[in-house]
């Protein structure tokens, strides 16, 4: 039987794991969320401002403020987690777009990146947090939520583009907030951490 003294002990152990596992995934949902955008932005940038170009021309031609690429870049990087981009429309409510689903097919492999960043980062989490079961390893891998949310919900403010009367081009708030800054990081982050929790010791 052990010990006051010692089940102190391992308690204290399993809170410095399970703290070391929360910063951890902190920082791997926050360079997760980072290098995926790094990847569309060198994948894609010149196809964007291609695709920029022209509306580009008549913002400069009446003194409107063009659109930036890499806030562009910023829209496809959405796109990416299926999170659609509103646009709005002389006549009636804005229309959603998703430029990867409406493109010629060259470029759907985008839709891999985020999740396999998210899986490697579940499996850096779990490993720092000591898991040595799927479950624990689920676990921790899903605090890189809390790297992740903040930044989808900060990007899908800092990638909007205003439009006339108030109108905005721009992610799909609560979607980029659920789904991109949510269900993304844990679910992904959840199985790269119960991967790395089966094989760990």
């Amino acid at each position: 039987m052990s010990s006051p003294a010692s089940g102190g002990a391992n308690a204290t152990g399993a809170e410095r794991d399970l703290g070391r596992g929360a910063v951890v995934g902190a920082a791997a949902g926050a360079v997760s969320y980072v290098l995926g955008y790094l990847v569309v932005y060198v994948t894609q940038s010149g196809r964007v401002e291609e695709g920029l170009s022209g509306i580009n021309f008549f913002a400069d031609l009446f003194g409107g403020h063009t659109i930036s690429v890499w806030r562009g870049v910023g829209w496809v990087f959405y796109n990416a987690h299926f999170v659609d981009v509103d646009v709005p429309s002389l006549v009636g409510a804005p229309r959603s777009v998703n430029f990867i689903s409406q493109s010629d097919g060259g470029f759907t492999y985008l839709y891999v990146v985020s999740p396999l960043l998210l899986l490697v980062a579940g499996v850096a989490i779990a490993r720092a947090a000591g898991a040595t079961t799927p479950a624990d390893g689920a676990q921790s891998g899903a605090l890189a939520v809390a790297g992740y949310f903040p930044l989808a919900v900060v990007g899908a403010f800092l990638f909007r583009y205003a439009v006339g009367d108030g109108g905005s081009v721009a992610p799909t708030l609560v979607t980029a907030a659920l789904l991109a800054g949510l269900v993304y990081p844990v679910v992904f982050g959840a199985i790269g951490g119960a991967a790395a929790g089966a094989t760990g010791e």
